[in-house]
């Protein structure tokens, strides 16, 4: 582990990046990580404002069964269930992240120091599940600064609202298309004015809306190599930032609105992009790509170690590298469905198989603790 000096030294272009609107969040947690101090580390000396959690995070981390051994032994001991032993260990782990940022959340009035936890994946096309899910979290987590993560399915929309609606800071996730953006922020909306006629403080509800950017490039570049002319190859790697960018134009649309504009006064805060899914996937391109040409300000980026440590080493922050670039960012889209892919088919594809992964992740994870609940003499059902 490199010492508090060492990186300190290397955070200057993690400064440069949070100087310039943008708030770094670590995409990744472990009891180990809690554990060891690293995750207060980060905060310390790394710019790190905010922890984002998914079913794949967890599958990572209690799958290896690394710190949770205690832990699993007094649930074991108490014959829980397998899905009730996996809540136990989540909501613990983010509840300690929650601690660990508290400072920040306070500093920022709850702007940042956040820690996401998502409802389970299984749940993402039932709107009403969805709901009680998130209450359930909300309930066991038990911190200000903990934000509940609900897929942008078209069930999700719904719950969004009712969840905000509540009072309850939500971080929308697996959002890959323009269209199913603009459904977010207007359920986001819903959901404040529901809370503002509840007679709910809306400064107190914080929410980010989750785009996710490399996996757009994995699949149309996929795509445009099959079409192979020197035309679609030229074209590998600009369509996730295109599609980012004109995410952020939505943004700046949708809250200089009339609507927005009725809220604003009561204390409501703006729903603020978030790029995810921004480590890099095709090893031919800049490992920082996306987090270098995103930079924008009132945005989040959640970014895993590898990415975070590599912007730290070698990232070229230049200014807002987002609002100047719409022309170009619907050309790119433009260029690219003119060569026969159908920007809507994938991000279609993209969300199914967003909610599948995660989904695949869970069950992985109900499987890891089921063996872990069965070896110390618990059946765990």
């Amino acid at each position: 582990m490199i010492t508090v000096t060492e990186a300190a030294a290397t955070a200057v272009t993690l400064k440069r990046l949070s100087d310039e609107g943008v708030s770094i969040w670590l995409d990744d947690l472990s009891r180990k990580r809690i554990a060891s101090g690293n995750l207060a580390e980060l905060v310390a000396t790394r710019h790190v404002v905010g922890v984002t959690t998914n079913p794949s995070i967890f599958q990572a981390a209690i799958g290896s069964g690394e710190g949770y051994e205690e832990q699993l032994g007094d649930l074991a001991e108490r014959g829980v269930t397998v899905d009730e032993a996996v809540r136990m260990m989540t909501t613990a782990d983010v509840r300690a992240a929650a601690d660990i940022l508290r400072p920040v959340h306070d500093a920022t009035a709850g702007r940042d120091g956040r820690v996401s936890i998502e409802v389970d994946p299984r749940l993402a096309h039932n709107t009403g599940a969805t709901v009680a899910e998130a209450k359930q979290l909300s309930w066991l987590v038990d911190r200000p600064n903990v934000m509940i993560k609900i897929p942008a399915t078209k069930a999700g929309l719904p719950a969004i609202t009712e969840v905000i609606g509540l009072g309850i800071s939500v971080n929308v996730t697996l959002i890959f298309s323009l269209e199913r953006y603009r459904e977010v922020m207007d359920a986001y909306l819903a959901g404040l004015e529901k809370a503002k006629a509840a007679g709910i403080d809306l400064a107190t509800i914080h929410s980010v809306a989750s785009f996710f950017v490399s996996r757009v490039d994995s699949e149309i570049d996929k795509r445009l190599t099959k079409v192979g002319t020197d035309e679609a190859l030229a074209l590998k790697g600009r369509a996730a930032l295109a599609n980012a960018r004109l995410a952020y134009e939505a943004y700046e649309e949708v809250f200089a609105s009339a609507r927005w504009t009725a809220l604003a006064p009561a204390g409501a805060n703006k729903q603020r992009p978030l790029w995810a899914s921004t480590g890099v996937k095709d090893p031919s391109y800049k490992d920082t790509l996306y987090v270098d040409e995103l930079v924008a300000p009132g945005t989040v980026n959640t970014m895993p170690e590898g990415t975070l440590n590599a912007t730290a080493d070698h990232g070229d922050i230049h200014g807002d590298a987002v609002t100047g670039g719409y022309a170009q960012a619907r050309a790119d889209l433009a260029a690219v469905e003119g060569l026969g892919i159908s920007y809507d088919e994938v991000v279609n594809q993209l969300e199914d198989e967003g909610v599948s992964k995660f989904e695949a992740a869970w069950e992985d994870l109900l499987d890891a603790v089921a063996t872990s609940l069965s070896s110390k003499g618990v059946e765990g059902e």
